[in-house]
């Protein structure tokens, strides 16, 4: 071959190799180009910290108001980490129910990390068989309807106990802090029920209290080294890194104890704690239940069970001051049962319409987790016409969705159990316009736990006393005040006079 020929050869060839070259680059041009039309709507961002600079410390506040400019699916950026922000009960049935497997794990980060052993526990564990395992042994020996009928005689108890305090301030003529009474009974109720024994005297538990708020506090925050590596050193300087540290060592300190006192005991499976010890022993049970997550898997029952239920009180008590017609029309349902100064048992309270209405109500309005625990996409996926790349994590505005105008009506922002009266509504998360304990594999299980001792507890407290806010709280907004953190509570604790009507 002549050198002529072997340069057109050489030539031809290298002309080959462009062009394919050229249509492999322009085919994965256009199919980017493709995709990033297709993404969701989304605000424009900054470099480096991306839509971080647009979420205030009210963050289901922040993402609603950026949500009704920009659609009910909305693609965020915090940093590197892509956000998918859900809005609306049609958009989440698509993540719930029609992809929900494909939504079902959960993100990683810096406090799930240091708090939970990069998840060793039921409510952040990565989807997969220890998730299966840890929240069937939650179920079957807690949380059945069976388990929680069981916990009756505590939750009585300790009501019990609660309306004594209130009788002497009744008498007293002073007034209470029905946030640390809330707190305090759930604590107590979750301590019986899961380690064996109240700690209320024990000066390591009431410390322990300080620190689940603290938890729900770190858990609900958007620490730098999450979504801008370069910026990790910002949780060192603001004391984000240490708050972790410290607040882990003190719950692991608790926990060590309170197993030791079971090992000690004989680990017989009178609670929680002696049930998971017993697994624990077990080498044949299939289970993989070690030491440390026997610690972490009791941490989400003081989580679930006393941080959002105390929530839960906390609001609808909040509520019912507020508005005096609704408290009037719930004395009227009660009082018309109940004998004069007789404790009201749940076998009452399961006739009570008004009051499950109250309580479905104060859950729509203040969802105990205003954004559902963030999910992470684990492959692409088509949501709503728009594509999803797998590795976005997905946050649902539970309290958008509830105050949706589209849904509720123009009264959507207003306190009407009366809505609920007829309505099939219920808790399961079937409808998607209404999911104060979520939906889908991810649904909280803890649901008949938490509202068993919530209707008792309400049903107690405004059949036996009648209530008065603190001078110039009632129907101030400033009432409405929520605090910071992954779970929304009062900014302000809930101040008020007792008074017995029995």
């Amino acid at each position: 071959m002549s050198n002529i020929q072997e340069m057109e050869m050489a030539l031809m060839i290298s002309l080959v190799l462009t062009t394919i070259l050229t249509l492999v680059l322009l085919r994965k041009f256009l199919k980017r180009n493709t995709i990033r039309v297709n993404r969701p709507p989304s605000p424009w961002r900054l470099p480096l910290i991306g839509n971080l600079h647009q979420v205030s410390l009210n963050t289901h506040r922040s993402l609603r108001s950026l949500s009704l400019r920009y659609g009910p699916l909305m693609l965020l950026h915090f940093g590197r980490v892509p956000i998918l922000v859900v809005s609306s009960g049609e958009a989440a049935h698509e993540v719930l129910k029609t992809h929900d497997l494909k939504f079902a794990n959960r993100p990683k980060s810096k406090a799930i990390n240091g708090l939970f052993n990069g998840g060793r526990n039921v409510v952040f564990a990565p989807y997969g068989e220890y998730w299966r395992q840890m929240k069937s042994v939650c179920i079957l020996n807690l949380l059945t309807n069976k388990m929680v009928a069981s916990f009756e005689k505590i939750r009585e108890e300790e009501v019990n106990e609660l309306i004594e305090k209130l009788e002497k301030a009744s008498s007293s003529s002073s007034s209470e802090n029905l946030s640390e009474l809330f707190i305090t009974i759930t604590s107590d109720v979750i301590s019986r029920i899961a380690l064996g024994r109240k700690h209320s005297e024990d000066k390591t538990t009431n410390d322990f209290k300080k620190r689940l708020r603290q938890i729900m506090e770190l858990v609900g925050r958007f620490p730098m080294g999450d979504y801008i590596p370069v910026l990790a050193w910002i949780d060192s300087i603001n004391g984000f890194n240490k708050k972790i540290k410290e607040v882990s060592k003190g719950f692991g300190d608790l926990m060590d104890k309170v197993i030791q006192e079971h090992v000690e005991a004989g680990n017989r499976e009178e609670d929680f704690v002696g049930i998971l010890l017993s697994i624990e022993n077990e080498k044949n049970s299939g289970l993989q239940v070690k030491r440390n997550d026997i610690k972490f898997v009791i941490l989400d029952m003081f989580l679930a069970g006393t941080s959002t239920t105390s929530t839960l009180l906390e609001w609808t008590m909040t509520e019912l001051i507020r508005n005096p017609e609704c408290m009037k029309k719930l004395q009227d349902e009660i009082r018309s049962t109940m004998m004069p100064n007789s404790y009201i048992k749940e076998k009452e309270v399961a006739n009570m319409k008004y009051l499950k209405a109250v309580i479905k109500e104060a859950l729509r309005l203040h969802p105990s987790l205003p954004l559902i625990i963030p999910r992470l996409l684990s492959e692409d996926v088509k949501v709503k016409g728009y594509n999803i790349a797998a590795g976005t994590e997905v946050i649902i505005n539970a309290w958008a969705i509830q105050r949706d105008t589209a849904v509720w009506g123009p009264d959507a922002e207003e306190f009407k159990p009366e809505r609920h009266l007829e309505s099939a509504l219920d808790y399961q998360g079937n409808n998607l316009n209404y999911i104060p304990f979520g939906s889908g594999r991810r649904k909280c299980p803890g649901t008949g736990l938490a509202l068993g001792l919530v209707e008792v507890t309400v049903a107690n407290l405004v059949g036996r006393f009648d209530w008065r806010a603190e001078a110039g709280s009632n129907g101030d907004d400033s009432d409405l005040a929520e605090a910071i953190g992954i779970d929304v509570c009062r900014k302000f604790p809930l101040i008020a006079f007792p008074s017995s009507v029995v």
